[in-house]
């Protein structure tokens, strides 16, 4: 990437779900590069493990983006520690995916998917808001391939992604008069806890499917294990990503989109050339979900 700008003093950064995957890797990567980082995370382990990897400068915020008094929390420490100063960078990172066909996904998942992946960024960045302005800041919201893409069995996930972008989106045009940059990242297969925890939690639902749904679902299921099993060897480091977000944050023209990762670049690229049923033939297939239909 190019155009990015040094400076001696980048200035402050919050960045939520800092404890693991792309958000660590940011907060660290922010910190060598001389930002003052206010890392999001929700457990003291993880605050413990952050500050022995990081420099004085970056302080562990014990923020939960489902919670206002959490987050109104954060923001006025945040506030006290950076003063008139503002705030230059707000990367909205905190994410989870919880897989399920849409036939039985629980209702309560999907709202905890939009609850964290949707309404956590809006609510932090009404929080900060303030702060960013002061600074002539910009906001960073960290998306996925996900968001221009819906694979079987992420439906909610995507949803709350497609979601992310039409926010983000609307921000950015919302905020040009103040000349707050806003841009998102939609980053591929990325080696993150994501991985364990969406294999683990279907896992998790196989096992809760009520009565008849299993044998419905079990072999496309399975398949989509074996697939995911497979991406999750092919994923990139999450430094690739936050590259990307300190490109966003510091170049003098950053990009309002980002995508990272060969699969993110290419399935962008299928989603604009083919036609629908054409790309639903190419994922089934590559996901092995096709086979597993053949073979019922």
């Amino acid at each position: 990437m190019s155009g990015a700008v040094r400076v001696a003093d980048p200035g402050s950064a919050v960045i939520t779900g800092a404890s693991t995957g792309i958000g660590r890797a940011t907060a660290l990567q922010l910190d060598r590069k001389g930002w003052r980082v206010f890392a999001g995370v929700r457990t003291d382990r993880d605050a413990k493990s952050l500050r022995a990897a990081a420099s004085d400068r970056l302080t562990p915020l014990s923020l939960d983006v489902t919670r206002a008094a959490s987050i109104e929390a954060s923001a006025k420490q945040v506030a006290a520690a950076v003063g008139g100063a503002g705030l230059r960078g707000l990367v909205n990172n905190a994410g989870i995916s919880c897989p399920g066909a849409i036939e039985f996904i629980e209702l309560d998942e999907v709202r905890r998917q939009l609850e964290v992946n949707l309404v956590g960024p809006i609510a932090v960045t009404q929080a900060f808001l303030p702060l960013i302005r002061r600074a002539s800041g910009r906001i960073v919201n960290v998306g996925s391939m996900g968001g221009f893409v819906s694979n079987p069995f992420l439906g909610a996930y995507a949803a709350s992604k497609f979601a992310l972008e039409a926010v983000t989106d609307s921000l950015r045009r919302e905020l040009v008069p103040w000349g707050i940059e806003v841009s998102i990242v939609q980053p591929g297969s990325i080696a993150t806890e994501i991985w364990r925890k969406g294999r683990s939690y279907s896992d998790e639902l196989l096992a809760r499917l009520p009565e008849g749904a299993a044998a419905l679902y079990r072999p496309y299921i399975e398949a989509l294990r074996a697939y995911v099993d497979g991406a999750a060897r092919r994923a990139i480091p999450p430094e690739a990503v936050a590259r990307a977000i300190e490109h966003a944050l510091c170049a003098r023209r950053p990009r309002t989109r980002y995508r990272v990762g060969i699969d993110a670049q290419l399935m962008r690229a299928l989603t604009r050339l083919l036609p629908d049923r054409l790309l639903d033939a190419l994922i089934l297939r590559v996901s092995g979900l096709a086979r597993a239909g053949r073979s019922r």
